[in-house]
């Protein structure tokens, strides 16, 4: 199993390497970029200002705009000096070769060191740790609910298959699964948060102004109040999938020979459901949850962030993205690949503990 496990974390190097080597090039290619907002914002201003001189009839034409902007590749440089737009390219370190940048990040991200954000003073470490509570709050908590209603109702209906229970509880599901979390939150908004009917539940935050002078208790509720609007939007629909691949993988092994034998030899149905059934039905089941945890850990969560004010790294990726702050879009696509592959072992390794039967160790490199 050592053997296994060092081979899986000998993959990842190439696997983060191609990740980040794609989205690198990717970027390159990509139009606009930190000089060119940051030339556009100017451009803007002088604009401004100029028209504001001129009653509106000025223009950029003339001697400011020849002043070596007509040789630049940016399209927002017109009317600045070319050493001020080299010192802005050196300042967010364009002025070197693709390869040198992108080899300099990979051996700072070895170290953990990911910089400072372009167009935020503060280094991007302290901003992902800034916005963590948010994403962990909601992804840890949604993955949690969604499997402890899933996994007892899945095999509620595998064992009732047929009876009414399961005919309205799968149509309960499907319509769930069917809304969009973003519009359930909306409504909920609506309904709940002072949209049109009632003030019930907090929008804004995971905590209240006078979180600190609560007792203990009063801050965990306070904490699981915030929460209630954005976790059930996103439970609603999580619990779907997870609720029928119980089921069929429970209506799998309760067909299969060996639970026939046990049944004749007058095992009770709890032994033979959650002494042998369970241990090989779950095994398909908790092959999602590496994909379903980092979903709602990273990206699931954007929509619900905006909505109910959340400041999580869904929306802090998001924004990063639109406003072309590279450090931390790498920073964050680095940490969750290297999240992901890490998830993805430790599921592996949780079969051998449900199944010991599974031996990954036996397999070839």
């Amino acid at each position: 199993m050592l053997a296994y496990i060092l081979r899986r974390i000998a993959l990842m190097i190439p696997t983060i390497l191609g990740i980040m080597l794609i989205t690198f090039a990717i970027i390159q290619f990509a139009p606009g970029g930190p000089v060119e907002r940051v030339l556009a914002q100017l451009q803007g201003q002088q604009e401004g200002s100029l028209s504001r001189i001129t009653g509106g009839q000025g223009d950029l034409g003339g001697g400011a705009a020849r002043s070596g902007g007509e040789a630049s590749k940016y399209r927002g440089a017109q009317g600045l000096d070319p050493a001020f737009i080299k010192k802005l390219e050196a300042q967010f370190g364009f002025d070197k070769p693709a390869y040198e940048r992108f080899g300099k990040m990979l051996w700072d991200y070895l170290r953990f060191d990911f910089g400072r954000s372009y167009f935020r003073d503060v280094s991007v470490l302290d901003l992902i740790k800034e916005k963590l509570p948010v994403s962990i709050s909601l992804g840890l908590w949604m993955t949690l609910i969604s499997y402890a209603i899933s996994i007892p109702l899945g095999i509620r209906k595998a064992v009732s298959d047929g009876s009414r229970f399961d005919v309205w509880t799968s149509a309960v599901v499907i319509v769930g699964y069917a809304i969009p979390s973003f519009l359930f939150g909306i409504l909920l908004v609506i309904l709940f948060a002072g949209g049109s009917f009632l003030q019930i539940f907090p929008l804004r935050g995971l905590t209240s102004e006078n979180f600190e002078s609560l007792s203990l208790w009063g801050k965990a509720l306070d904490y699981a109040w915030h929460l209630v609007l954005p976790l059930s939007a996103l439970v609603l629909g999580a619990f779907a999938t997870s609720t029928l691949l119980t089921k069929n993988s429970f209506l799998d092994e309760i067909r299969k020979q060996y639970v026939v034998t046990a049944r004749m030899k007058g095992v009770s149905e709890r032994r033979v459901l959650y002494g042998h059934v369970f241990r090989n039905a779950m095994l398909i089941v908790i092959a999602g949850f590496p994909g379903a945890f980092i979903t709602a850990f990273f990206t699931g969560s954007l929509l619900i962030e905006t909505i109910f004010s959340l400041d999580g790294l869904g929306l802090l990726s998001f924004s990063s993205i639109v406003g072309r702050d590279y450090p931390v879009v790498f920073a964050t696509l680095y940490i969750f690949s290297l999240l992901g592959l890490a998830v993805n072992l430790l599921s592996d390794l949780t079969y051998t503990w449900i199944d010991p039967r599974i031996d990954f160790s036996a397999r070839g490199a």
